[in-house]
């Protein structure tokens, strides 16, 4: 097997290619501030004090500033009330010097989630979670796509190139990741399969992918045996599980060591999905300054 620029190994080197995307998007910003003085700015608003948020929120500040955008945190109690959270929306989408908002999920319970997504206005909808952006996608017309599908597109157009033609797997349905990378494979020409909780045989379906994508939030769910010989695998989970000694480490939805003996390329956890997730935020706040500025890529 010939091992092709983003891997190493069978690895997809998802921090590489996070890297390099980072810095195209850097570059870029630059040339926006000298075209029009100013530069992206990205609101993350997160509810609640969970620390693993806490610090995918802080990470998320600090890759902003190294790309030379603008970063707007808003740190809210458990207790904040839905109104109170839809009138800082309100007032983010009138702010013209934020061209994307980002309300970190989960939420608290006493707010709907669907309702906070959809009251962000769909030009500033970064996560591209937002029905309008949701029905573009379906359509297959411009819009905002989420960040963790598209870096999981990217990922497999860096080591496969072509994608067209191909059986593509979908495991996990959810809007967030399952359903928009679904869209997105179907828009590179592949066909696409999905599996999901009622999906009567996932074993067999998922042996069918030329290209597999996990997304179910069960860890090691994916067994060696469940992939096709030289099939690409994306995980795209990521949970935090004890080892000896009373500490953790991180796993995804795919047995790791199993299915990297039988997989012609796939993403490690940490260091696959996680670092392209944050980069195609980045991304998509560029093109969102750009299409509010007027400023064509």
């Amino acid at each position: 097997m010939t091992d092709s620029p983003a891997s190493f190994g069978n690895l997809i080197d998802g921090k590489g290619i996070a890297r390099r995307l980072t810095d195209r998007v850097k570059a870029e910003v630059e040339v926006l501030r000298e075209r029009t003085g100013g530069l992206p700015g990205l609101a993350v608003v997160l509810v609640g004090n969970d620390p693993a948020s806490e610090v995918y929120v802080r990470n998320k500040a600090l890759q902003t500033h190294r790309a030379g955008m603008r970063s707007f945190m808003h740190m809210l109690p458990e207790s904040t009330p839905q109104d109170e959270l839809l009138d800082l929306v309100a007032r983010l989408n009138a702010d013209p010097q934020i061209h994307g908002i980002l309300v970190q999920l989960p939420l608290p319970r006493q707010i709907d989630p669907v309702a906070v997504t959809n009251a962000i206005a769909p030009s500033k909808d970064v996560d591209g979670l937002g029905e309008v952006n949701a029905g573009r996608l379906s359509l297959g017309v411009p819009g905002l796509v989420p960040c963790t599908p598209l870096g999981c597109l990217l990922l497999l157009q860096e080591t496969l190139s072509v994608l067209r033609g191909l059986h593509a797997v979908v495991i996990g349905a959810s809007n967030l990741v399952g359903k928009p990378m679904a869209q997105l494979l179907l828009r590179e020409g592949c066909t696409v399969s999905i599996g999901h909780i009622d999906t009567r045989d996932t074993r067999g379906l998922a042996r069918e992918g030329d290209i597999l994508v996990v997304a179910t939030g069960k860890h090691g769910l994916v067994r060696g045996d469940w992939i096709k010989p030289g099939a690409t695998v994306i995980d795209v989970g990521i949970t935090r599980v004890p080892t000896e000694g009373g500490k953790t480490k991180l796993v995804g939805d795919v047995a790791f060591d199993e299915a990297r003996q039988v997989a012609g390329h796939i993403t490690p956890v940490p260091g696959g999905v996680g670092p392209m997730t944050i980069a195609c935020l980045l991304h998509n706040t560029l093109q969102a300054a750009r299409a509010q500025l007027d400023v064509p890529a």
